[in-house]
């Protein structure tokens, strides 16, 4: 019998996820690679040591922030890579942690192996949040080029809930790994619908490796909706990413992570990021929109600035029409009654 052919092109899938959430996401891009046999996918999942918990303690929740805001890399399972792998794409996929990416991702990045696997290379990043990222974006676009990595294309998915009730819903889900609708609140997270067209991505990223257009340097996924940014929201990650970055440099002084030292001054903390949250950002949003017809041209600026390289639009999207695509094929798990959206 003759032996199959060598796949044309490689891909890697780096990813972490607690709830489940962008590890549905990731299996829904990576399907139409997976089914192709020209094309081999290796997807590492990466297992900190120790393991976060989820749902998280509400003292441990916050006890992750000063690590997350500084970048402090926490250690790794080893890798089932030994560094010398060729790949052709990698995608790496990531949740928000306190307006950076998540502590597992950043070692990652920050991991030896890495540079030599993503050095040179095209990088796809993709996000599940709740809806601030933008920071993060930059402290992940400036780790990938620590390395020499190529960002190539970005795919942003937030919560789409009113953003007054994710800050309810989210730490709801966070805490208690309650995510349906209650008190006349929507569920927490993506919606079914949401997750199950992210194949779009798979199948366009598909298309672009067969005919090798990640040479090119060109992003993949634009005219998807890959990534839609709200630029108002940078003013309030800008001074919560300072916020996290001072505050996080007390509590790693006094002590290190799970420490009891770090209690009191988290507990302040708290008291001082809640306020933040109910008077700053509303402030914020506030002051934007009485300014907006000065601020417009600045805000479209920095949208597109945001949402390079993939962009927001829409042109392809009738190539890759997300109805042809069944529910049947095993790759989407069922969502329970109260998270669809």
């Amino acid at each position: 019998m003759q032996a199959p052919p060598a796949p044309l092109k490689r891909v890697l899938v780096v990813s972490y996820s607690q709830s489940g959430q962008l590890a549905s996401v990731v299996r829904q891009i990576v399907a139409p690679l997976e089914a192709d046999a020209r094309i081999a996918a290796h997807v590492e999942t990466l297992r900190p040591r120790p393991a976060y918990p989820f749902p998280w303690p509400f003292f441990a929740f916050f006890d992750a922030f000063p690590e997350s805001a500084h970048l402090v890399a926490p250690a790794l399972e080893p890798l089932a890579l030994a560094g010398d792998e060729d790949f052709d794409l990698v995608i790496v996929a990531y949740q928000v942690w306190f307006l950076a990416p998540s502590l597992p991702v950043t070692a990652f990045l920050k991991h030896p192996l890495a540079a030599r696997l993503l050095a040179g290379k095209p990088v796809v990043t993709v996000i599940a949040c709740r809806n601030m990222w933008l920071a993060a974006q930059q402290k992940t676009r400036a780790l990938l080029d620590a390395i020499g990595a190529r960002l190539v294309d970005n795919v942003v998915l937030t919560d789409p809930g009113p953003t007054l009730a994710t800050f309810i819903t989210t730490p709801r889900w966070v805490l208690t790994g309650k995510r349906d609708a209650f008190w006349g609140l929507p569920g927490a997270g993506l919606s079914h619908a949401q997750v199950r067209a992210t194949r779009r991505f798979g199948v366009a990223l598909r298309d672009a490796l067969l005919e090798g257009r990640e040479r090119s340097g060109a992003p993949l996924l634009s005219g998807l909706a890959a990534v839609e940014a709200d630029p108002r929201l940078w003013f309030s990650e800008k001074a919560g990413t300072r916020s996290f970055f001072l505050w996080g440099r007390l509590l790693r002084a006094a002590g290190a992570p799970g420490a009891a030292s770090r209690r009191p001054l988290l507990a302040l903390y708290i008291v001082f990021l809640i306020a933040i949250i109910v008077t700053l950002v509303p402030a914020s949003l506030a002051l934007q929109a009485l300014l907006r017809p000065l601020m417009q041209r600045r805000l479209t600026t920095m949208k597109a600035q945001f949402e390079s390289p993939s962009g927001s639009g829409r042109d392809r999207l009738g190539e890759y029409d997300d109805r042809s695509f069944s529910d049947t094929d095993g790759s989407l798990p069922a969502v329970r009654a109260g998270q669809q959206r």
